[in-house]
């Protein structure tokens, strides 16, 4: 079974967000007949389309022929984009194909085509708050690499579309064809769907299978109290054990490491600056903003203010 997969771009897109789950879906189509996909790059009017590098891409007008998967680019230009009322009928009609997905500031196209309307959904962290903004309706997880919510897949930033589109080969083919792919490409073949995209479980890397279960355990639970008989629970360990093979295989105390995801939790919404400071610390799970103050000194190096004034006085428009 040959799957279409439609790679849908824009003037000003990003070209990572286009060359990286191409190469993945081309790999997995290597040496293999018949091919499991056939790929297809697709714009409003069709022809040459200018990346945000200036790089060309020559592509098809998208029209009626139905697709397998619908990936929609992110980039520079997505505000233009969104201004096109043909582009948006498009991607709502796409609806009806078995998969839609969004890489990096894709996702806001999704939003407004009203696809993500009461589902989960991830973007570059950088935009995550204002998604959220734009589209209430939308369940934004700012720190995922990607989001799978029924048929509607979305992914961070740039090199994370290669995440999800791995994924998406796991799905349609196996693990063995996924992993394969990763190799040839010299990427990790999984991060998973629900790590971070920030620093901390990227950095921590812990070897086993257990302590991944207790930090992301830790991240789904941020709000609540996370002592380590609790996490050693997660863990299927005793606290003794827990504490011994959690700084074996991260370097750092299961209490550092949760100030950590709690500080990466926070820093988008204090960014975006649409809630106090005091309500966004409750909700990670600091139990006051001075303890934030803190964790943001030690994480970022600066306080939870001098965050969000920056941010402000940056004013970023929509362009990863």
């Amino acid at each position: 079974m040959t799957r279409s997969i439609g790679f849908l771009i824009f003037p000003g897109f990003n070209i990572l967000d286009l060359s990286g789950p191409l190469a993945a879906f081309d790999t997995a189509s290597r040496d293999c007949v018949p091919p499991p996909y056939r790929l297809q790059v697709i714009s409003e009017q069709g022809g040459a389309v200018e990346s945000s590098a200036g790089l060309p891409v020559l592509t098809q007008p998208f029209g009626d022929e139905p697709l397998d998967t619908l990936v929609v680019a992110g980039g520079r230009g997505i505000t233009k984009a969104l201004e096109s009322a043909q582009l948006l009928t498009f991607i709502r009609e796409a609806a009806t194909a078995r998969r839609v997905t969004s890489v990096c500031t894709g996702a806001f196209l999704l939003a407004a085509a009203g696809l993500l309307d009461g589902r989960r959904a991830t973007t570059h962290w950088l935009q995550a708050a204002a998604l959220q903004r734009l589209y209430p309706r939308v369940r934004v997880e700012a720190d995922r690499i990607f989001v799978k919510d029924g048929p509607v897949w979305s992914s961070a930033g740039v090199t994370a579309g290669i995440d999800l589109a791995l994924a998406l080969i796991e799905e349609d083919l196996s693990v063995d064809a996924a992993r394969a792919v990763a190799r040839t490409l010299v990427v990790y073949h999984r991060r998973p769907g629900g790590q971070s995209q920030f620093s901390t479980l990227l950095d921590l890397a812990p070897a086993t299978d257990r302590i991944q279960a207790a930090l992301g355990f830790a991240r789904e639970n941020l709000r609540e109290a996370l002592p380590v008989d609790r996490l050693a629970g997660a863990a299927c360990l005793s606290p003794r054990q827990f504490g011994r093979a959690f700084l074996a295989e991260t370097g750092q105390t299961p209490a550092k490491a949760v100030e950590r995801l709690r500080a990466e939790a926070a820093r988008p919404r204090i960014e975006d600056g649409a809630e106090p400071i005091e309500a966004v610390a409750r909700d990670v799970g600091f139990t006051d903003p001075e303890r934030m103050r803190r964790a943001f000194l030690r994480c970022f190096g600066q306080p939870p203010q001098a965050m969000r004034r920056g941010r402000r006085a940056a004013a970023p428009a929509i362009h990863p």
